[in-house]
């Protein structure tokens, strides 16, 4: 009987191997997989606190085919920072598909649940950004907002950036972050003078209200929404799914129960029939945009897939 090793993967090891690897082609693998029923996706395992207020999400599965399974634990407590504790925590498990066994454990503090939802929105961008990106608006200023622009010269030439948050000084630290870098940054009074000035928009906040309402929004701009990965949670007035002409969603069967597509849904405001998921827009089954004036929305909830594609991704660079 041999005993396995397990690899311990602590975060600065992580952050090392992750910075040399081309994260996107990897993280639509894992959404093409999933779209096309080549994963065992179970539904989310999910925690709700209320004092402090927080969520614990618990995610796995597995790709058909494929050497691991993971099972991934991911935290966010949004008063953290106030104790100087980052607002995402977690951890995620490799095991082997074949015998069980437990290969790696990634002591991620919650970092590659974060990089993975920020590549999602990379490849949302990349198939559903307008041809002229005049200006990206970023509705939140947390640790979501801010790797955005780590990743978005990936997918556009856009250096215009238009920010926005509830804290005016958390606005204000969010520019200063990046005042040595290429971006030129503006802070947004209101959503609305965002909305009316950029033509891309992420929002990525833990808001249980609607931030954006569609009478504030330009024709032909495109949002992905990330904050929405519960059943409380939402960013969008639901008319503004109801009013695209292309809905993506990272998952549709995790959309019955979470994220701005469940609220849409829920509200009688969505169309069925202009909903898609990104893995069939990846493998160019599914709508992409065809228009400039076309409004479009992708509503990510976070899929196992991605931390399956990310943990493995890590575990196989781990000895270059």
């Amino acid at each position: 009987m041999h005993s396995a090793t397990v690899e311990i993967i602590h975060l600065p090891k992580i952050k090392n191997i992750i910075k040399n690897i081309d994260l996107i082609p990897i993280i639509e693998e894992g959404f093409a997989a999933y779209s096309q029923g080549r994963s065992v996706v179970p539904p989310v395992g999910e925690l709700l606190f209320e004092d402090p207020p927080g969520d614990t999400h618990i995610k796995y599965g597995y790709i058909k085919g494929q050497e691991f399974f993971t099972v991934k634990i991911a935290s966010g407590f949004y008063n953290n920072p106030e104790l100087g504790i980052k607002a995402s925590q977690g951890v995620i498990l490799l095991f082997s598909q074949k015998t069980g066994e437990l290969k790696a454990i990634l002591l991620d503090e919650g970092y590659l649940t974060d990089i993975r939802t920020v590549i999602a929105s990379m490849i949302t961008l990349k198939y559903l950004a307008p041809m002229d990106v005049e200006q990206i608006g970023i509705i939140g200023t947390g640790i979501i907002a801010k790797l955005h622009l780590e990743y978005l010269d990936k997918i556009t030439d856009c250096k215009k950036i238009m920010a926005w948050g509830r804290d005016i000084n958390n606005a204000e630290s969010f520019k200063t972050h990046f005042s040595g870098s290429p971006y030129n940054i503006t802070i947004a009074e209101s959503t609305s003078q965002l909305a009316a000035n950029c033509n891309v928009i992420i929002t990525a906040t833990p808001s249980n209200i609607p931030l954006l309402e569609l009478s504030q929004i330009r024709k032909g701009t495109h949002i992905t929404a990330i904050g929405s990965d519960t059943s409380n949670k939402c960013e969008l007035d639901p008319d503004v799914i109801g009013n695209a002409d292309i809905v993506v969603s990272d998952s549709i069967p995790q959309s019955q129960s979470r994220g701005e597509v469940f609220r849409a849904r829920k509200n009688g405001s969505l169309n069925e029939a202009k909903l898609v998921e990104l893995g069939e827009v990846i493998k160019a089954s599914g709508k992409t945009r065809t228009r400039d004036d076309q409004l479009t929305v992708a509503d990510l909830t976070g899929v196992a897939v991605q931390d399956i594609m990310i943990a493995t991704a890590v575990y196989d660079n781990l000895k270059n």
